[in-house]
């Protein structure tokens, strides 16, 4: 079962290098992701959404592949892979997985003004590797989670912690 965790920060950039954070301890098996997202409100009100994974893109190429590879049976390759990553292009337009876009859209609506969150849907971490890395981020506070209590506790005091010097 994924935990779901949703971080603010008093700017608009602290949410999506967050992302990025948390997209390179995936690489180091840190923390494994199931879904990410950013929202920053600008100031003049607006609401901006980014979504980690392009499930439009991902569609058309998964379709293109499937396609291409049917089109070989019928000696039509070309064809069969322009139909494949429509098919999938539009098939990854109407799925929604992961973070809800209406959960993500009402927290950017309640945020202030300049500031951003990052979602994170975690499916696995090793959260004493995990906490070392978000001990002292910057403007960071925590605005939902779905962990329990005792490490929601966890993450708030490592937020809050003064940063740890760089180990080389």
């Amino acid at each position: 079962m994924a935990d779901l965790v949703v971080i603010k920060f008093d700017n608009e950039t602290g949410a999506g290098q967050l992302v990025t954070d948390m997209t390179e301890l995936q690489k180091q098996y840190i923390i494994k992701l199931a879904d990410a997202a950013t929202v920053v409100r600008k100031p003049d009100g607006k609401v901006d959404v980014k979504q980690a994974v392009n499930l439009v893109g991902n569609g058309a190429l998964g379709g293109a592949f499937w396609g291409m590879l049917v089109g070989f049976l019928f000696l039509a390759p070309w064809l069969g892979a322009a139909i494949g990553a429509g098919t999938g292009a539009l098939m990854g337009k109407f799925s929604d997985y992961g973070i809800d876009d209406n959960f993500i859209k009402e927290v950017g609506s309640q945020i202030q003004p300049g500031n951003s969150a990052a979602f994170f849907l975690v499916a696995s971490s090793t959260p004493d590797k995990l906490l070392e890395h978000l001990r002292g981020v910057k403007g960071a506070t925590v605005l939902k989670t779905s962990l329990s209590e005792e490490s929601e506790a966890k993450l708030r005091e490592a937020l809050a912690a003064a940063p740890q010097p760089a180990t080389v």
